[in-house]
């Protein structure tokens, strides 16, 4: 990481990429592909990817297998973020954190209203730490996973990757 203010940190990290669908796979995935460009873009990687139903045991082996994996440091998921009865992942996911990072979310929600109205207020949005990991939960749709990693994540992560490393 470079020096100067915390908050203008820089870092390339690895991140663990789930997208959660009932009807899309990987071959037809493309947020999960704009993701990975917008990552990489940025000088990251992508060390795991994957595309699972909307089924919590899934969602949650996933979560774990990418918590567990060495290198790791972002955890990011693309979908199950709704109000439906299916809509799993936030759920999932919240179980594990152990400090929630709300302003995300509200952040995440703003803008989100600036770009669609007002059903970008109904998204559950989620950010947290779980495992000394940064974990985001985004929307399913390629605008809202734009919008959270060029807005909010990438712009912010060197920052928040030198809190957590800090004792």
């Amino acid at each position: 990481m470079s020096g100067g203010h915390p908050r203008d940190q820089e870092a390339q990290t690895v991140f663990a990429l789930l997208v959660t669908s009932d009807t899309r796979s990987k071959a037809e995935d493309e947020t999960g592909r704009l993701a990975m460009r917008l990552i990489e873009e940025a000088g990251h990687s992508v060390r795991l990817y994957d595309v699972a139903s909307n089924d919590p045991d899934k969602i949650m082996a996933w979560l774990r297998r990418a918590l567990d994996e060495p290198g790791v440091r972002v955890v990011l998921t693309s979908g199950g973020t709704g109000v439906g009865a299916k809509d799993r992942t936030v759920d999932v996911a919240e179980s594990l954190f152990e400090k929630r990072l709300p302003g995300f979310g509200e952040h995440f929600r703003r803008l989100s209203l600036e770009d669609v109205g007002l059903p970008g207020i109904w998204s559950r949005a989620s950010a947290g730490v779980a495992g000394g990991k940064l974990v985001f939960c985004l929307p399913g749709s390629r605008g809202a996973v734009g919008t959270a990693l060029q807005k909010i994540i990438l712009p912010g992560l060197g920052h928040m990757l030198w809190e957590l490393d800090r004792r």
